[in-house]
């Protein structure tokens, strides 16, 4: 290995003249030149020159391609341009994400010779720790490490963002996150829970109302848009949104402004619009029960959340994380989870991703005996919730006199290791329909819920998840539907 050519006083100076972290090192990852605040994060009292940048950074003995994550000094040797990658680094108050820039810089025969590299730790994860993160976002998988990535990207533009992923996969907290590393993380984030709504209140709750304009309405009341104002706008479930609002909400987006329910002007608004479906939002636009206009609106960066299954590597941390907050709510100490019961989670393919995971440890730490989590503590495969499939229900042109008719047919088999899917299929276009549609309609919604609910022992979670649906979306159903 041949030494570097000393470095010319002025860049050592200019160095410690940066606030931000910086480093300058050369082909073979050896630090020639470590500015004061680069020491005081993660030089752990002790010196750092000559050392290799993935030994002081990373606590590795090989570079950070060669341990699961990207190199900017690799991939700068192919591009050679400048560089950004996140990575996980070891610094005073424990591991956290950082957003690493690369410049390679060239020697006096035009080779790259020199690497700057500056460290700046991200909005979403500073002083957290890896395993903490913002609002509770906690990996280290490649899966998860590939979103930070991008929530880091993002987050300071002002582009409109489309969260993909099942339900129980932490969309909202990626949303959460996506606006913490933005310029309106000071203003408020404003959630709209789109299934929840009931249909008629949807105008009112978005846009707002004056005195008056319309039965109840005893006072002006400004609506989330205008709440958003400054800040961002989460429209969780997006794909619930009725047509009509989906019109409406078009405009708002292009006008950016607002008119409430009975007033005459407008109210311009500054807000920025994350959205979130575990729908396949594409498709509904084939459809035709999803605006194709407002799908290119608001799904300018999309950004999937990988369902837990494909981050198995993170259970640990995440399973430790919900004893840890569970043994806070209870004031006892967290719960022991031997190695076997611990690898049993890893290999449950948890349909129910982190959501499942957390009902799973809690109702593993109402049933453990000694504070100790056994296999059998966790009901992983043996509890009706998880092993009964649901049946499909499928419509059926009804008898005269019109009536609303469910029939079951006999148990599908499902796929190995895979959730029990509950689907209701579109009728074929020659069915035919009884005169009451809304009230048919209704009774099979009925009967596929009240089957569901049977089938998991009167298990909201199980049910809605074997159903298709959110926890909410099912409550809002029974709601309506009177099912106590």
């Amino acid at each position: 290995m041949h030494p570097s050519p000393p470095l010319p006083e002025t860049m050592t100076a200019w160095l410690e003249s940066l606030p931000e972290p910086h480093i300058l090192f050369d082909r073979h990852y050896r630090i020639l030149a470590a500015n004061a605040a680069y020491l005081r994060q993660y030089g752990q009292g002790r010196p750092v020159l000559g050392r290799t940048c993935h030994e002081v950074s990373h606590h590795s003995s090989v570079p950070c391609d060669q341990a699961g994550e990207s190199c900017p000094l690799a991939r700068a040797l192919q591009s050679r341009q400048r560089e950004r990658v996140l990575h996980l680094h070891h610094t005073r108050s424990g591991e956290d994400y950082v957003q690493i820039e690369l410049l390679p810089l060239r020697g006096p025969g035009g080779q790259l010779q020199y690497f700057l590299e500056k460290m700046e730790p991200l909005p979403i994860s500073s002083g957290c720790g890896a395993a903490g993160g913002a609002q509770g976002m906690i990996g280290r998988s490649p899966a998860f490490q590939a979103v930070r990535e991008l929530i880091a990207r993002v987050g300071p533009s002002q582009a409109s963002v489309l969260l993909l992923g099942e339900s129980g996969t932490g969309k909202e907290l990626a949303a959460r996150a996506v606006h913490e590393a933005s310029t309106r993380a000071a203003r408020a984030l404003v959630v709209v829970d789109c299934a929840s709504l009931p249909e008629t209140l949807f105008e009112s709750e978005l846009f707002g109302h004056e005195k008056g304009a319309f039965t109840g309405a005893h006072a002006a009341r400004a609506g989330l848009v205008e709440a958003a104002h400054g800040g961002t706008l989460f429209l969780d479930e997006v794909a619930e949104l009725p047509m009509h609002m989906q019109v409406k909400l078009l405009r708002v987006l292009q006008e950016k402004a607002v008119r409430p329910i009975g007033a005459r002007a407008e109210v311009g608004v500054d807000v920025r619009i994350l959205s979130a479906t575990h729908k396949n939002l594409a498709r509904l636009v084939e459809l035709g029960s999803f605006r194709q206009d407002l799908f290119y609106r608001i799904n300018v960066i999309e950004l999937k959340v990988a369902p837990l299954r494909n981050r198995r590597e993170d259970i640990p941390q995440l399973a430790a994380r919900v004893l840890e907050r569970l043994a806070k709510d209870s004031g006892l100490p967290p719960a022991q989870l031997p190695p076997e019961a611990l690898q049993a989670l890893v290999n449950y393919d948890f349909p129910g991703n982190v959501r499942e995971l957390e009902n799973v440890l809690e109702r593993a730490v109402a049933l453990c005996e000694n504070n100790v989590i056994d296999i059998s503590d966790l009901r992983l495969s043996n509890s009706p919730e998880r092993s009964a499939p649901i049946e499909p229900v499928v419509y059926h042109t009804p008898p005269p006199p019109p009536a609303a008719h469910v029939h079951a047919p006999a148990p599908m088999a499902a796929p190995p290791r895979e959730a029990p899917h509950f689907a209701v299929p579109e009728p074929p276009e020659d069915a035919g329909f009884p005169n009451d549609l809304a009230a048919a309609v209704a009774e099979t919604e009925r009967a596929a819920i009240m089957k569901a609910l049977e089938a998991t022992r009167w298990n909201r979670t199980a049910a809605a998840r074997n159903l298709g649906l959110t926890l909410r979306q099912l409550r809002y159903r029974l709601e309506k539907l009177g099912i106590e």
